[in-house]
């Protein structure tokens, strides 16, 4: 049985074709939220929802409990909405769901919201979801690559477009957050001017904060071409700014690009087309990066980058520095990368 996916229940939402238990699990918390926010807002008219809609904390309860809660018939209504937000809590009280699958009351549609994590899906529980025509669905978190796809999407759903530049200071600086990159992309729809579709560089720049100049693409970018001097003067600022720019956040980045740089080798072709799919990547969009790097460094040298990065971070974290400080560790790094 194929996976469902965040689409089809949105189908199934918009379509009135509810299932009577919704399973939503993972550790990217986005889609949950936005898929309990569907269910809690499409579902019913507005009239219907003060006595047939019910959203409880798991914590506050039990599932013996929201079970007669979903045994209750609607009032003067087709059905009703249960929503069970911070179901992890239920821990191992969800087997005895099982029982109430064997016959759910089919004008309830039952949402369980379990976050930061998931029910391992060798339980019983989770065939028993499937098998008594529910669906369990599973967040993962997106990877690096396949977030300027989000951005994109999300960007077109609100009938603008976003330069490419501006989409990989979003990427570069928020990372895989996509509450917290929703919530950025949400200030510059609103602060768009009346005469303009497009977000650009200065946009970011000025309503999240995010400088066009100083960070960790642009310094990404410096290394690909080996810009000395834009990459001393990223790094100066950078040191100069630590809690703007923690060693915690960058090194993962670079630690992401020379991994990937790396595999790049192994490429059968190493062209964009050839990369992208050696990579796994949805596109050609970014192995530029990659074949650039490949020019300009050698197989060897990106291997002793990688060790490197290991080894700064752990002295990032304290372990092994020979001072009582961190500063200048970012410095001795992007050197020791360019030379």
């Amino acid at each position: 049985m194929a996976a469902i996916t965040y689409e089809n229940i949105l189908q199934e939402i918009s379509g009135k074709t509810l299932r009577p238990v919704y399973y939503l699990m993972g550790d990217e918390p986005y889609y949950i939220d936005q898929l309990a926010a569907r269910f809690a807002t499409d579902v019913l008219t507005e009239s219907k929802r003060e006595f047939n809609q019910t959203i409880v904390y798991a914590q506050d309860t039990n599932l013996g409990n929201i079970l007669s809660l979903a045994k209750r018939y609607p009032m003067m209504a087709e059905r009703q909405v249960i929503i069970v937000k911070e179901a992890q809590n239920l821990k191992g009280e969800i087997d005895a769901l099982s029982f109430y699958l064997q016959k759910p009351q089919p004008s309830t549609v039952l949402v369980f919201c379990h976050k930061n994590g998931s029910l391992d899906r060798r339980k019983k529980v989770v065939g028993d979801i499937e098998r008594g025509g529910g669906a369990v669905f599973e967040s993962k978190r997106l990877g690096e690559d396949f977030l300027p796809y989000f951005i994109s999407n999300h960007v077109h759903a609100h009938q603008f477009t976003i330069e490419e530049k501006a989409t990989m200071m979003l990427v570069e600086s928020i990372g895989s957050d996509l509450n917290r990159l929703t919530s950025e992309l949400e200030k510059l729809y609103i602060n768009m001017p009346s005469d303009s579709k497009v977000i650009t560089p200065d946009m970011v720049e000025d309503y999240t904060g995010i400088s066009k100049e100083y960070n960790v693409f642009e310094l990404k970018n410096a290394l690909v071409v080996r810009d000395v001097e834009k990459a001393a003067r990223i790094t100066k600022y950078m040191e100069d700014n630590p809690k703007t720019f923690p060693m915690q956040v960058i090194l993962p980045l670079l630690f992401s690009f020379f991994s990937n740089l790396m595999l790049s080798f192994y490429a059968p072709q190493r062209t964009a087309q050839g990369v992208a799919a050696f990579l796994g990547m949805k596109s050609t969009w970014g192995t530029g990066d990659y074949i650039f790097g490949m020019r300009n460094y050698s197989a060897k040298k990106v291997m002793e980058i990688i060790s490197a990065l290991r080894r700064y971070d752990a002295m990032s974290k304290g372990i092994g520095a020979t001072a009582n400080t961190t500063h200048g560790l970012l410095h001795e790094l992007i050197f020791f990368i360019l030379h």
